[in-house]
């Protein structure tokens, strides 16, 4: 799948939210790589091959009354679209799955942990 058509489903994925989450979601940049950095793999028990997506920053559920106050460096999600597609049949599988690590990262960002994002996951596929 060319890189611009995998964005386009993660855009199509974060604008299918509920506005009372899509509205919450700020200062965080959505970025597609083909494979997590090493700096990445170093905050994961994971290997390159096997991690489909990436939350890094701090969950809102940590953000004390001073963030923000200063400049503050955007909270990143990535997901990674060669991991993605190998663990993927065809493309109908490949955006569904698009979609599943997306709100994954996404729940990681609101502070849920990973039986709080399976619960909540349920509502929105």
């Amino acid at each position: 799948m060319i890189r611009e058509r995998f964005e386009q489903i993660a855009q199509d994925a974060f604008d299918s939210l509920p506005a009372d989450f899509r509205d919450r979601v700020e200062n965080v940049h959505i970025v597609v790589e083909d494979y997590p950095s090493d700096d990445a793999l170093g905050k994961v028990k994971s290997d390159r091959h096997s991690l489909l997506g990436l939350y890094q920053g701090i969950p809102l559920t940590h953000r004390g009354q001073w963030y923000g106050m200063s400049a503050t460096v955007p909270d990143k999600i990535s997901l990674y679209q060669k991991n993605i597609e190998s663990v993927c049949s065809d493309e109908e599988e490949t955006e569904l799955r698009i979609r599943e690590v997306l709100f994954h990262e996404l729940g990681h960002y609101f502070g849920m942990n990973e039986a709080q994002i399976r619960s909540a996951m349920k509502r929105f596929l």
